[in-house]
């Protein structure tokens, strides 16, 4: 693939993301923030100390939130149109629609579900203010590690695909990307701060708001990202032309 069409996959990955941000901030104004505002109610009706707001919540739920959303969308769209160029065609016979899909799919399983699964997302109140720097680190480490992990899985099912097939090599790649993050799950340190008396409904509900914020975002970018790029490297073909001179109808070209 030459750096012409790298460049152009890589502006059609970054407006996907900014249309999938469009409709994960959607998601977030309406089930993320009443939760947050719950969140915040609790520790206000729980907590004798008023800390002075820098920046106004009506700020932070609106502009605020939509400049982060709309930012990470833009970002990881093109992180992961990158991500589809390396993996266009290596990855087995799929096509740019399949292979978006796919590359979207595995960033939003390495990228979130596995640290998500280790280290949930927590809603203002919950946590010691004291450990935000351990915890920020601990997650992190978890997605890196996680990345790493899906890149090496690819990697091995790809080499123990020719003795194996691609079923049973795709199958033992998995099993083999489970185990170690078991292992990562079973070594890493636990971080539970909820305080005994948080509503658990809440807290289920705004970790289940977080996950679909993402699940949009991952789909959203997929199936957008997919369309574009097999549209940009899956050009229809030339109409063909009758003995008149005459533009006969032809079907698009799909790869």
């Amino acid at each position: 693939m030459n750096s012409i069409s790298i460049r152009a996959l890589l502006v059609r990955g970054m407006l996907s993301g900014l249309a999938a941000g469009v409709l994960a901030l959607v998601v977030a104004y309406l089930l993320g923030e009443p939760r947050v505002d719950a969140a915040i109610a609790f520790e206000g009706a729980h907590s004798h100390e008023h800390e002075v707001e820098v920046v106004s919540r009506s700020l932070q739920s609106t502009a605020g939130l939509a400049t982060g959303v709309l930012v990470f969308g833009v970002a990881v769209g093109g992180i992961a149109a990158l991500a589809f160029c390396f993996a266009l065609g290596r990855i087995g016979g799929f096509g740019p629609r399949a292979t978006a899909v796919l590359v979207s799919a595995g960033a939003l399983i390495a990228v979130y579900v596995v640290p998500f699964l280790k280290y949930p997302a927590n809603p203002p109140s919950v946590g010691d203010p004291d450990t935000i720097g351990k915890r920020t680190t601990l997650y992190f480490l978890m997605m890196v590690l996680s990345v790493l992990l899906a890149v090496a899985a690819v990697i091995i099912g790809r080499r123990l695909a020719p003795r194996l097939g691609n079923w049973n090599a795709t199958i033992s790649a998995g099993a083999a990307f489970l185990v170690v993050v078991g292992l990562a799950y079973a070594f890493l340190p636990a971080v539970n701060e909820v305080p005994k008396d948080f509503p658990a409904t809440l807290l289920w509900q705004f970790r289940l708001s977080a996950l679909a914020i993402q699940l949009t975002l991952w789909t959203a970018f997929g199936l957008l990202f997919g369309h574009l790029a097999e549209r940009h490297l899956v050009p229809r073909a030339a109409p063909a032309r009758d003995a008149n001179g005459t533009a006969a109808p032809t079907t698009a070209s799909v790869g």
